[in-house]
Parts: C-alpha cells; sequence; structure tokens
C-alpha cells in the first residue's frame, strides 16, 4: 500500500517545529487540530495543541478535505508555497504551479493533465498520493485564498471577486467561503463595505525570511526593457499579458524586511479581465522566489570556502524567475554574446516595433512585449542581429507558437532543456538561462557566463575551474550563480 501524505509528514519532526513556531514551515504542511476542527500554519502564535490531538497535511486542500476550517488567527493559506515544488519538481509540484496559474479554472483537470503529461486519472492519483488531494480540490484552495485576501485587502464587489478568484458563480463563491472559512464573505471583510470594480487590486505576497529585496530589485532594474518594464527606488513595473487580457503590475519591494518573519511584497495590479487575477498572482510571485527556502540554501553552503561568506554577507538572495516563460526564452536569445545593455537595446527595438501597445499606459509603461507567433512571422534578415541569431530566434518563436515547447513549469524541465538544444543556434548558456529564469529551477550553473568567469577570477579562482566547483553546489546551484553575480561590482557585465 503506498503511504498517505500524512504518512510520509514525521509527526515528531513537524510537532517540533510547531512548538518552535518555525517560520520556514509555513506553506510546507499544516497542522490541524481535532478538537478544534481548524488547521493552521506551524507558526500559529495560538497555544501549541498537545501531541495527539493534532495531524499534519502536506496542502491546505488535504486539511479542508479532512473537514477542517481555516484558522482565522493565522491565515494558514496566507503562506508562500512549499519550496519543494521547485526543488525536486516532481508531476505533483509542476502541477501545482500551473494550478496556481489557473489552469484548472481556465483548461479543467484534462487540460492540467495534458500539460503535465499524464492522463487526468493518473495524475489525480499522483496528486492525492503526494498533497492529500486532487486536482479539483486543490484549485478549489486556491481559489479560496485568493478570495479571501480580495475580499480583506480591496474593496472590489463580492461578484468580481467571485470571477476574479476563478469561481463559475457567486453561489459557489459564497458556499465555499463559508465552508472553508466559517465565515460568509460579509464577515471576513467586517464593516468594510464594497464598491464597484476599478480593475485596480492591490495585494500583499507574502516572502519568505531574509529577502534581499534591494539586490533583487537592481538585478530587474538593469535588464528592464523600456516600455514594457520600468524601475525606481524601492519598485519595479512591468505589462503582463494574461490568458484573458492583458494588465500591469507594480510591485513595492522591501529592502530588509524583518529577520524569522513572513515579509510581504505589496503589489498593486490593473488588469483588462479580473478573471486573470489568480494568474497574474503565480506569476509575480514567481518572478519574486517568493517560494523559496533562504535558510535551506544557506545551511547548504554554511561549510563552503567560496560561496558560504557570500552568502552571509548578502542572506536572503533570490534567483529572479520571469511572468511570461516566452519573454524570456526570446530575450536569453537575444542575450546571446553581447552585453545586459545591447539586448536591452535591441529588445527595445522589438517592443517597439512588434509589440501591442496598451491601451492606457502608465508608469512608463506602453507596450506588451511581442507574442511568439508575432515574431516567428518575421524574416531572420529584417532583423538587427547575426543572421545566425536571427534566425534561431524565429525558430524558438516558432517552436513556442505551434506548442511543441511549453515554457509554463508543465512539462518535465530535462525534456524541455533537450527540445531547446535540438533548435540549431541554442546552446546550452541559453537553454539552461531559460530554465533559471523561466522555469524556476533552483540547480541550474551556467560555467561559460562571462560575468560567472569574471566573479570566480575577482574571488581569486581560475575560471577554467567553474564547473567543477559548481558540483559541490548541488541541488541550489542557480542560487550560487546569482550569489556569485552579486560579487561583481559592476552587474551590467553579466
Amino acid at each position: 500500500m503506498n503511504p498517505t501524505p500524512e504518512m510520509r509528514l514525521d509527526p515528531e519532526s513537524c510537532y517540533r517545529a510547531v512548538k518552535s513556531r518555525d517560520r520556514r514551515f509555513d506553506g510546507v504542511f499544516y497542522t490541524a487540530v481535532r478538537t478544534t476542527g481548524i488547521y493552521c500554519r506551524p507558526s500559529c502564535p495560538a497555544r501549541t495543541p498537545a501531541f495527539h490531538h493534532v495531524s499534519f497535511h502536506p496542502s491546505a486542500a488535504s486539511a479542508q478535505a479532512a473537514g477542517y476550517r481555516a484558522c482565522k488567527r493565522c491565515l494558514p493559506d496566507a503562506t508562500p508555497g512549499s519550496p519543494d515544488w521547485d526543488v525536486a519538481a516532481t508531476a505533483a509540484g509542476r502541477a501545482m504551479r500551473l494550478i496556481a496559474d489557473g489552469v484548472v479554472d481556465r483548461e479543467g483537470v484534462d487540460g492540467l493533465a495534458d500539460r503535465v503529461g499524464y492522463t487526468a486519472r493518473h495524475l489525480g492519483r499522483i496528486l492525492s498520493a503526494e498533497l492529500g488531494a486532487g486536482p479539483l480540490a486543490l484549485a478549489r484552495a486556491r481559489r479560496a485564498q485568493t478570495a479571501r485576501v480580495l475580499i480583506e485587502t480591496t474593496d472590489l464587489t463580492y461578484a468580481d471577486i467571485a470571477f476574479a478568484a476563478g469561481f463559475s458563480s457567486v453561489r459557489q463563491f459564497n458556499e465555499t467561503i463559508r465552508e472553508v472559512y466559517a465565515s460568509s464573505p460579509t464577515d471576513l471583510r467586517g464593516r468594510r463595505g464594497g464598491r464597484p470594480a476599478t480593475g485596480t487590486v492591490t495585494m500583499r505576497l507574502a516572502v519568505r525570511t531574509p529577502y534581499a529585496g534591494s539586490a533583487l530589485l537592481r538585478f530587474l532594474a538593469i535588464r528592464a526593457v523600456p516600455g514594457v518594464e520600468a524601475a525606481g527606488e524601492g519598485w519595479y513595473a512591468r505589462t503582463l499579458s494574461l490568458p484573458h487580457g492583458s494588465g500591469t503590475v507594480r510591485m513595492e519591494i522591501p529592502d530588509e524586511p524583518e529577520p524569522n518573519r513572513t515579509a510581504f511584497v505589496t503589489a498593486t495590479f490593473t488588469l483588462e479581465d479580473l478573471r486573470d487575477m489568480s494568474a497574474a498572482t503565480e506569476r509575480v510571485r514567481r518572478l519574486l522566489d517568493a517560494d523559496c527556502d533562504p535558510v535551506a540554501v544557506a545551511d547548504a553552503f554554511a561549510g563552503d570556502p567560496l560561496v558560504g561568506p557570500l552568502v552571509r554577507t548578502w542572506p536572503g538572495l533570490r534567483v529572479p524567475g520571469h511572468v511570461d516563460g516566452h519573454e524570456i526564452a526570446v530575450r536569453a536569445v537575444l542575450g546571446q554574446q553581447v552585453s545586459v545593455a545591447g539586448a536591452r537595446t535591441v529588445a527595445a527595438r522589438l517592443v517597439a516595433e512588434h509589440g501591442r501597445p496598451l491601451a492606457r499606459p502608465v508608469d512608463g509603461l506602453t507596450h506588451l512585449f511581442p507574442d511568439a507567433a508575432t515574431l516567428a512571422a518575421l524574416d531572420a534578415e529584417d532583423l538587427a542581429m547575426p543572421r545566425s541569431r536571427g534566425r534561431a530566434l524565429i525558430a524558438l518563436c516558432a517552436a513556442l507558437a505551434d506548442e511543441s515547447i511549453a515554457l509554463d513549469r508543465g512539462p518535465d524541465r530535462d525534456h524541455v532543456r533537450q527540445a531547446l538544444l535540438a533548435i540549431p543556434g541554442i546552446g546550452p548558456w541559453t537553454a539552461d538561462y531559460v530554465a533559471l529564469r523561466a522555469l524556476g529551477h533552483p540547480d541550474v550553473f551556467l560555467p561559460t557566463d562571462i560575468g560567472i568567469r569574471d566573479a570566480l577570477r575577482g574571488l581569486g579562482r581560475n575560471p577554467a575551474e567553474a564547473a567543477a566547483l559548481a558540483e559541490a553546489w548541488s541541488p541550489w546551484r542557480s542560487y550560487a550563480q546569482l550569489y556569485l553575480w552579486q560579487t561583481l561590482t559592476t552587474p551590467k557585465e553579466h
């Protein structure tokens, strides 16, 4: 018999985390209390229940399926997601990323299963075994979480919130909120009145600490493509291409939030269609690397003579993700063998000539990045780049447009890499950079990268040793990559 998720979570270890109120485990598992009928995050400030009164669940949906309701004090669903989804990248982890992006709401369970590469029935078995709930229950829990945040942090009407969160009807929304939170939407909002939707929603996105927000912001600002992205002191904004329309987001990124606590990035979304709220939120969380466990990363490098001191100097460094896999793949090709500034210039030209203008520009954001189908229809000879690179770009965009390559974190990462390398003109650096930023791969290293070679040279090491040195940094080589880049006095050079 296969072990249940509850059996795989070691009760003694989980209980120790609960007793110490260890925030690192928020989102990794949930504590259900039999005597009260509620489930909590491990760091819940309430009195620790007796060991024989609790059980542990790998997902909020699992606890809900067992009949528990969410704690109103610690709000267990308002946590970063489990870092295991990106570390292991199992079928369950890849499916969870797609569920968070709203794939079940848009395409159903069959669409989700097709993206992950399994039959719907087999995927249901995998999710039930690993996460304690099937895809519909997991999607329902995600909708309830999004709805609660919107109820408590916005003035949207309940009908707008219902559809923004992915519910098919207001009745389904009301029933789910009452069942999950033992409260009506009105109770959750309290005395705050609703106003008609404006299409602008401000949310707080949870991230684990330590969180090196200023370093992440600097990384994004250096690479910001005019028209698509903009950045300033403490903030970053960009356009979003979403399933039902376009939008923008502006994030206020904290510099160095208080350690040992969950920090928050304030994100203001302006969307053409509020049904895209879940997708927009999840994609921004990917960009922020919000689900990373920085303490686990630091522990892995603690004894390393090269990376260890860097981690202690810059605790909480993140691997910047991206909101659009297609866009970052195109930009990776544009960045082959050129400086960051050069790649920015070429990308800005593509945006100005082929990007779709926004109806309402804001914060210097004027265009969506050109979609793959548009770029695939261009002639390589008309592009302002070497012809070989232009041909590689056109071939990549054709593969993205016909979906023979998917960069939505659904397919197996190794399969995606092989498909990218099969395109003439795309080599290991490009494929691995895409894995680093589009697929959220925590164990990617670019030994031939100019920035890495400069960083190693600056640290007194031979750049020719890069690949060999990186072997010791697995399974967190992506974070080692960022720490080495961080040592450069002029980040624009890598």
